[in-house]
């Protein structure tokens, strides 16, 4: 799979087949023990979409000798999720009424989540992406859990227009989030992301994202690293080529120069709030990320 400046993707090729892996690893950490999360919609929607890979993963076939590595994408997963169902319900409980999911993929907060009443969550990824998730929600007899709004608009077009056409209110605060998303992104793109988001939010406006602030790996050699993990765990469809190479903008300073108010946590930090154990000796692609909340000022 290799990005170009205008493709675009269902959720069984390129950047979508992304968001269908990112379902399963849910799906998965749903059935754990004592799980973190719980998304009942996950396994459902990757059966949807129909990739073999990802439909036997969530029926239950394993690559014999695979647990450690099954079990490390599971709990990364699951962390992750946890992370931001916390941001999104915090923002509602201290009275924002407004969140946006950019690049939203099969994301099922919208129906799961317990929101406030008032709150309306807007969804926003490529048209092919939202249609094929609103069918099979519907197919499943899926009821979203708070005022879901879909946007159909490519973040590379004017999403901050389509949004407001959509009833956005930017005079009021806000909650975002980038999630599993900046990697995707050529730089300078980053960087308009978070403009256009910082643009939009009023005061109070909260942005939830992640990223990897090690500049000693290039994205081309943290993609490859990504495509072996789950190869190591079976996964026929390479991924490698997905993640754009250029020197980035630091998402906290970046951040902060907007008047935003920023705090951040480790990832093997987040590993111990939640109970789960980060693996010493796991490399740094993993063990750099850095989870970001901010305010704005």
């Amino acid at each position: 799979m290799t990005r170009s400046d205008q493709d675009t993707w269902d959720l069984a090729s390129s950047v979508g087949a992304t968001a269908t892996m990112v379902a399963a690893a849910r799906a998965l950490a749903s059935e754990d023990a004592d799980p973190l999360i719980n998304d009942p919609f996950a396994a459902p929607l990757v059966r949807a979409v129909g990739l073999d890979y990802f439909t036997r993963l969530v029926n239950g076939e394993r690559v014999e000798g695979t647990e450690r590595d099954l079990q490390l994408m599971k709990d990364s997963m699951a962390v992750r999720t946890r992370f931001f169902d916390e941001f999104f319900l915090a923002a509602a409980g201290d009275g924002v009424r407004q969140s946006v999911i950019l690049a939203a993929g099969l994301d099922a907060r919208a129906y799961r989540l317990p929101w406030q009443r008032g709150t309306v969550v807007y969804e926003v990824d490529q048209p092919e992406v939202i249609a094929f998730k609103n069918e099979a929600m519907s197919r499943q007899g899926a009821v979203p859990s708070v005022h879901r709004k879909t946007v159909s608009i490519d973040l590379r077009d004017d999403w901050p227009a389509a949004l407001r056409r959509h009833g956005f209110d930017p005079g009021r605060p806000s909650a975002w989030s980038a999630e599993g998303l900046l990697m995707y992104l050529p730089p300078e793109a980053q960087d308009r992301l978070f403009d256009n988001i910082t643009e939009l939010s009023a005061p109070g406006s909260r942005v939830a994202t992640e990223f990897n602030p090690d500049t000693s790996t290039t994205m081309s050699e943290r993609a490859r690293e990504f495509s072996r993990r789950w190869a190591n765990l079976g996964c026929d469809i390479d991924m490698s080529g997905l993640f754009y190479d250029g020197e980035r903008s630091n998402v906290v300073e970046y951040l902060t120069d907007r008047g935003w108010q920023v705090t951040t946590r480790q990832r093997r930090d987040l590993f111990t709030d939640y109970g789960r154990v980060f693996p010493d000796e796991e490399a740094g692609q993993l063990r750099n990320i850095v989870a970001v909340t901010a305010t704005k000022n």
